[in-house]
């Protein structure tokens, strides 16, 4: 007899037990661009100021919130100054989540370099993150790492997902210029092709497929509706390519359309992984730096909002007029301050002063008068008396005299001088440290900045990313880019979609009669249902949600159109974040409403009445709203039994609305199927009510 096998000390675990491996991520803190000019000739974009704390914390604080345990950044300019903020941040203490974070200075002049640098160290042991250090996002990053790991059981040669967003079209954050394709077979997930359109191109908006996607797939989708935010989890299969390849140099136009094309030669996938109700965005130019501001202080962001106080020995804190203000801030009593504003500690704003949907940083002199609206001022800026600043960005340290004029889209860098009673023209970049075709230039130009000033004209171009028709560095080109129609969050840019898809002159058929006003309070909107979703978040009491919404009213003049419009979106959000976590949407809707059943009641003036104009209203925001949103046809069956349950809406409000000609306009009569059945049921009951009646008479 053979001698037995000496037995293992340890009881072997089986493989779905086995420890699982630490998640990496690979940070690309220079993205190898010039968009940012003329601030990034002295600054890297990953330190400007957003919201009034540097672009790289919020791409950290997602990492650290997706369980990454290993970060890799790559710097390239301005390599010193990013080296020094990380070594003196609360990443590099010994309560960070972090259990390594290494920065590497290098002379990549492309993501391509970049990623064959990072081969050859032979840091990456397993799948790891790649994203831009300019990225903001709130994304549970868990789902697709499932998916991908799942996936790559299966095939090793899924080598990568994609994490996309879903928005419309013509969503704010994107440029007209350049627009990403992804086509995608929807059963695999799996991404077939990807082009970017090109306005001005000969191809126009069009496509060119290889046939035999066509053959090979039997269903596949064109989207152009994708934010490409840039978070990859990638394989270590994916560093092998960039090297395999040295002619790939960026990361879409070269790495995913190679790879694509090349599927038959080298059998590797791609897959993608859609988002349509979380945020994520890169702050990759200077259009999306004032879209995704204005998303921070709307709060389609949260958590990362300036009351979050990301950064160690901030103390903002949001008030009820959509203001983040920190301590010790100095408001004259004659000054104004309007509309969604950030304002930074030890600031002070004289007598007689507005400013209005603006960023202000610490430390900055707002002299009597001035006007400051819808622009960005940096720390320790100082504006003088009866100056006007529309539209514009101000970079740390510079100093705008009295009696100046800054016109829409201009760029001020660092410590530049205006002289006194100047106007810097739109669009025009005036820096102090430029380098123009090689030579820097010691002398100011009194024809730009005035006479005693100092700063001369940026003139040279920036990458190409903007409107066909407007500058690449202005972010005011566009009239849509300073006004939050939209988000990446699902809240709005599901509104938003719904009204550009349908004929725009029907949004009055929207407006209560008691209405003076066409077109809606966007900013009674925002922050009334951002302020209602939070009071559901937390579960605030009914009581308090209407004494807040009855503030909001009175504060924006809003007409009760707008309140009914204001709770149903909060309301349907809420529901969509329960189902989210795992409750039903049946019983979400109930939970929903049960609970906050007073709120509703107190939006409603028309029970003793025959006509039920509120009650309809109601459930045509319910209805529009629900348009876009994933099971929006049970959503709405739910809904609709729901309040008549709860005798929120009555058995004549439902039939006033249901055959109501708004309700079957465009999409809205695509989610009106399986309420049919409920519809019957209280007309036939209406009708038994109405024979028991005849009969009784009789």
């Amino acid at each position: 007899m053979p001698p037995k096998a000496p037995k293992a000390k340890g009881k072997a675990k089986p493989p779905e037990e086995k420890r699982q491996e630490s998640l990496q991520a690979v940070v690309l803190a220079d993205t190898y661009e010039t968009r940012f000019r003329p601030f990034s000739l002295e600054r890297p974009k990953c330190l400007l100021p957003l919201a009034n704390t540097p672009v790289i914390e919020y791409t950290l604080e997602f990492l650290a919130r997706a369980g990454v345990e290993d970060i890799f950044i790559y710097c390239g300019s301005h390599s010193e100054q990013v080296e020094e903020y990380i070594d003196t941040s609360r990443w590099k203490l010994s309560t960070s989540p972090f259990k390594n974070l290494v920065l590497f200075k290098s002379d990549a002049a492309s993501v391509g370099d970049a990623m064959r640098d990072l081969d050859s160290r032979a840091l990456i042991t397993g799948d790891f993150l790649l994203v831009s250090g300019d990225l903001v996002s709130n994304i549970a990053i868990e789902p697709a790492l499932a998916r991908h790991r799942g996936r790559r059981e299966k095939d090793k040669n899924a080598i990568m997902t994609m994490v996309l967003c879903e928005s419309g079209i013509h969503h704010r954050i994107k440029t007209t210029n350049r627009k990403p394709v992804f086509v995608i077979n929807p059963a695999t997930d799996r991404c077939l092709h990807y082009e970017e359109i090109h306005a001005s191109g000969r191809n126009g908006r069009h496509v060119t497929l290889d046939p035999d996607l066509l053959s090979e797939h039997a269903e596949i989708e064109v989207r152009e509706d994708l934010i490409d935010c840039r978070i990859d989890i990638c394989t270590p299969d994916v560093l092998g390519l960039w090297c395999d390849n040295f002619d790939y140099q960026s990361l879409r136009t070269s790495f995913l359309f190679g790879v694509l094309k090349d599927y038959e030669l080298n059998g590797k996938t791609i897959h993608t992984h859609i988002v349509t109700d979380q945020y994520a965005a890169r702050v990759r130019n200077l259009r999306a730096y004032n879209a995704i501001s204005k998303d921070m202080t709307g709060r389609w962001t949260y958590p990362l909002c300036p009351d979050s106080n990301h950064v160690p020995g901030q103390n903002y804190r949001y008030n009820r007029y959509g203001i983040y203000q920190e301590t010790d801030v100095t408001l004259e009593r004659s000054s104004r301050v309007r509309g969604r504003c950030v304002l930074g500690r030890r600031t002070v704003i004289g007598e007689g002063v507005t400013v209005s949907e603006s960023f202000l940083g610490r430390s900055c002199q707002i002299g009597k008068c001035a006007k400051i609206e819808d622009s960005y001022l940096w720390d320790n800026v100082v504006v003088g008396d009866g100056s006007t600043i529309r539209q514009a960005v101000v970079a740390e340290g510079a100093v705008i005299g009295k009696g100046c004029i800054i016109e829409s889209g201009a760029l001020i860098s660092y410590k530049v001088r205006i002289a006194d009673n100047t106007t810097v023209s739109a669009s025009k970049k005036i820096t102090r440290a430029v380098v123009a075709k090689g030579i820097r230039r010691n002398e100011s130009d009194n024809s730009v900045v005035g006479k005693g000033g100092e700063g001369y004209e940026d003139v040279a171009d920036s990458d190409d990313d903007s409107d066909a028709s407007g500058s690449s560095n202005s972010m005011y080109n566009n009239p849509q880019a300073s006004v939050s129609d939209s988000s990446v969050s699902t809240l709005r840019s599901e509104e938003s979609e719904f009204e550009q898809t349908e004929d725009r002159s029907r949004r009055a058929s929207f407006i209560s009669e008691t209405s003076d006003e066409a077109a809606p309070n966007k900013n009674f909107h925002d922050d009334a249902s951002r302020s209602i979703l939070d009071g559901l978040e937390m579960d605030h009491l009914p009581e308090n949600i209407s004494l807040e919404l009855n503030a909001f009213r009175m504060t924006f003049n809003a007409s009760q159109h707008e309140v009914r419009r204001a709770v149903v979106a909060a309301f349907m959000k809420h529901i969509a974040n329960l189902a989210h976590r795992g409750t039903g949407a049946r019983e979400a809707v109930h939970k929903v409403f049960s609970r906050y059943k007073t709120v509703v009641m107190r939006i409603m003036f028309d029970k003793d009445s025959r006509e039920k104009p509120d009650q309809v209203d109601f459930l045509l925001c319910v209805q529009r709203e629900l348009v876009s949103r994933e099971n929006g046809e049970s959503l709405l069956l739910f809904v609709a039994k729901e309040v008549y349950d709860l005798e929120l809406v009555e058995e004549d409000g439902i039939l006033q609305w249901w055959p109501d000609s708004r309700s079957r306009q465009g999409n809205m009569a695509n989610i009106r199927g399986l309420t049919e059945q409920f519809i019957t049921f209280l007309q036939e009951a209406e009708e038994d009510d109405e024979s028991e009646e005849d009969e009784d008479e009789e």
